[in-house]
């Protein structure tokens, strides 16, 4: 059994990097159709008064997405100081979005929430929650923008616009089932394979809701101040909420070529390929690379101060 196993695990990080091979080459094969005089065009068209908006959008986004952690804070019952968690959860969500989730978002939670003093469950059930929020948040956006039928896709998108609302629908129903599980479970604790976990309280959970949406909300924003005139902004939230499943199944870092094929395929239709491409790579400086830098400052900083905190004084009967 461990053996079949194992060979289960090779077969499958095989056809992993191949995917990715596959991916880079496909990749490649489009850049060069690509008109990049036009693409470096529009980027250099965008104005000082864009630019700051596009800023401001991803600061707000990512102090909202601290608050996953602060609400998190409550359900876990720790009492790290607010500067510290806010600090922690944009560090982890600026390499997660980089890196992946599991090794961005997950890992470095760990890493640093235990560097704080915390134990493994309660960084465990901070994950959870921030993992639960997130998508809990997507299915509610999700779920009211295909329902109400403002999503407009391709003449050859497999799925139709009259299937849409049916999708969002499912959605919505999810998100209130899971309301109605909060209410009628609150105060349990399930036990799964060795695994104890417990949902929140309603008012926790339509918090982790709030938050979620408003935050999928803005990065939409963002890439809506970015695009050309004349594009709706449910047009662009669509594009982003689909390139999100898509990316997560994928697996592939920063949903490198995902993002781009999901805007392509959905909007290719309204705008031209190259406008495209240069708002969103506009958007992934804004909101991936200039955030993955600060991130990897902050991060070397709390490394800094843990390790002078955990330093053992000075000996004064050594010093000559």
């Amino acid at each position: 059994m461990t053996a079949a196993r194992h060979r289960w695990r090779r077969v499958r990080r095989v056809a992993f990097y191949a995917f990715l091979v596959l991916v880079a080459f496909l990749l490649v094969r489009y850049a060069r159709s690509v008109d990049w005089a036009e693409v470096g065009a529009t980027l250099a068209g965008y104005g000082a008064d864009t630019l700051s908006i596009a800023i401001g959008l991803t600061v707000g986004s990512y102090l909202l997405y601290s608050g996953y952690d602060l609400a998190a804070r409550r359900f876990a019952h720790h009492a790290l100081p607010t500067p510290k968690v806010m600090g922690i959860a944009m560090v982890a969500y600026a390499f997660s979005l980089n890196v992946g989730a599991l090794f961005g978002g997950a890992g470095f939670r760990y890493r640093l929430y235990a560097h704080a003093g915390l134990g493994l469950g309660t960084i465990s059930r901070i994950v959870a929650f921030a993992i639960g929020t997130n998508w809990a948040g997507y299915l509610l956006l999700a779920g009211a923008l295909f329902a109400s039928g403002r999503v407009r896709p391709p003449p050859d998108w497999p799925l139709t616009g009259e299937r849409l609302p049916w999708l969002g629908a499912g959605m919505l129903a999810a998100v209130a089932v899971y309301l109605v599980a909060c209410h009628v479970t609150h105060g349990r604790v399930f036990h799964v394979r060795g695994h104890h976990f417990r949902l929140p309280s309603v008012p926790l959970a339509l918090l982790q809701l709030a938050l979620a949406s408003t935050n999928w909300a803005l990065m939409a924003g963002l890439l809506f101040v970015l695009m050309p005139k004349g594009v709706a902004y449910t047009d662009v939230l669509g594009p982003l909420l689909v390139a999100a499943v898509a990316s997560a199944v994928a697996h592939i870092p920063a949903g490198i070529g995902v993002l781009e094929a999901v805007f392509i395929a959905l909007l290719g239709h309204q705008v031209p390929q190259p406008q495209i491409l240069a708002a969103l790579l506009a958007y992934r400086a804004c909101y991936y690379l200039g955030p993955l830098l600060v991130a990897i400052a902050g991060y070397a900083l709390l490394e800094t101060r843990r390790r002078e905190s955990s330093r053992p004084p000075d000996d004064p009967a050594s010093a000559t």
